[in-house]
């Protein structure tokens, strides 16, 4: 059997449709290290099923989604579209190299 090489995150954390949605879910499966036959008997789906989700070929329902998400840690945050691009900055500036999080505020 082969090892699963984790995949980074999707660099947009805004999963703003089904491809991206499946990238996060894909990514965070394989930093589980899990396999598809392996994940799809957790969540207790087809293995097509979780492929379909993953790869956004097909609709799956929206509560495998959700299951998918919460076993595989993807949070979903539902923000409201005036708010996305200030949202969109805060979390960008989360997850920035540290060297750049120790940098001091323009406002300091």
């Amino acid at each position: 059997m082969s090892r699963l090489k984790p995949l980074p995150p999707p660099p947009d954390l805004i999963a703003s449709d089904t491809k991206a949605f499946g990238a996060s879910i894909r990514a965070a499966r394989r930093g589980a290290h899990m396999t598809l036959t392996e994940a799809s008997l957790l969540l207790g789906v087809a293995r097509q099923t979780l492929t379909n989700l993953e790869t956004a070929k097909s609709s799956v329902s929206l509560d495998t989604a959700l299951r998918a998400a919460r076993e595989f840690g993807v949070s979903i945050l539902a923000v409201p579209g005036g708010q996305r691009e200030g949202v969109r900055r805060a979390l960008a500036s989360m997850t920035a190299p540290d060297d750049a999080q120790n940098a001091p505020s323009p406002d300091k």
